[in-house]
């Protein structure tokens, strides 16, 4: 599922850096977060870091978009063609 940033978003700009796959941007009024391009930080981190860093606690799961570790992992090595993911790879699904 990817994540999603909500109304509560002040435009701090805290979440862009450190995304991985360049999926935040800003809109109108809050940051967004493009699901074609989030990952929840699978492959990458333990846990999603636009969560790990939003100082208002704003970027939350969405429930509209559900997606498995299988989905997002393939959806990462897509995005990052060029980077080797290694087969213990980092996620917040491995709990």
């Amino acid at each position: 599922m990817a994540y999603t940033i909500t109304a509560e978003c002040n435009l701090c700009d805290k979440c862009v850096e450190p995304c991985p796959n360049e999926a935040i941007s800003a809109g109108d009024d809050i940051y967004i977060i493009d699901a074609a391009k989030c990952t929840e930080c699978v492959g990458f981190f333990d846990t999603p870091q636009c969560a790990d860093v939003c100082p208002v606690d704003c970027c939350i799961t969405d429930p509209e978009n559900k997606e498995q570790e299988a989905d997002l992992l393939v959806r990462a090595k897509a995005l990052h063609p060029d980077k080797a993911i290694p087969a213990d790879y980092p996620s917040h699904f491995k709990g």
